[in-house]
């Protein structure tokens, strides 16, 4: 079996200027801080950033904002992130703005090999500009495309040595389903344990959809 454990340095081989980064996490909750913190020490550069917020100045993916790191964002609101606010109206950061729910929809079906995912939600508003609409037994939707990442980076509590995860309670969010929908994906864990320790029934992502762990407790 392919061992799974790697070290920041390692991680950091994988970062390239320009990539596609999904991050889990809800206003920093969830989100691998370690990992954002790698790319920071990297200075990778030209991101397009998919997360749920850009979280706070110090707390989240908002550093990589403030460190002028990206390009581009795609996230269902700016969270408390004055510095995002600043740079997209300054238009120095471009940023679409996503309705959660069709957010994590479009994610779910970059990772299910779908073409998109029909909503109702932001028809009549500024949200259905430049976008296909459909009518289906009398109701009109969009047409919202799938997204993917190159990469993705997450958090977990805890990770077996096959890469099976479990989550925190509410710092699971986005994690899990953006597990699905990069070429690769990076998560950042509290504790590694022997396979067989975690019960099947309390995995939350398979290993099969993890290819590095980073620990940053103890590993056993």
């Amino acid at each position: 079996m392919m061992n799974k454990h790697v070290t920041i340095e390692e991680v950091g081989q994988s970062f390239k200027d320009g990539m596609t980064v999904m991050v889990g996490g809800f206003l920093g909750v969830g989100t691998p801080e370690v990992l954002v913190q790698a790319i920071l020490d990297r200075e990778i550069k030209d991101l397009t950033l998919i997360v749920t917020d850009t979280g706070f100045i110090d707390k989240g993916v908002g550093p990589l904002i403030v460190k002028r790191l990206v390009k581009h964002v795609i996230a269902s609101h700016i969270g408390t992130n004055v510095e995002t606010g600043k740079q997209m109206i300054q238009e120095q950061l471009s940023v679409e703005l996503v309705p959660q729910g069709t957010l994590a929809e479009r994610i779910r079906c970059g990772g299910s090999g779908l073409g998109g995912v029909l909503t109702s939600t932001g028809i009549g508003t500024i949200v259905e500009a430049n976008k296909e609409k459909i009518w289906v037994d009398g109701v009109e939707y969009l047409i919202e495309k799938p997204l993917r990442a190159d990469l993705a980076l997450l958090k977990a509590k805890k990770a077996d040595k096959a890469g099976n995860l479990v989550y925190d309670k509410s710092a699971r969010n986005f994690n899990p389903v953006m597990a699905l929908a990069a070429d690769l994906v990076i998560v950042q864990v509290d504790e590694i344990v022997e396979i067989g320790e975690i019960d099947p029934d309390e995995v939350m992502t398979p290993g099969v959809l993890v290819d590095q762990i980073i620990c940053i407790g103890g590993a056993r």
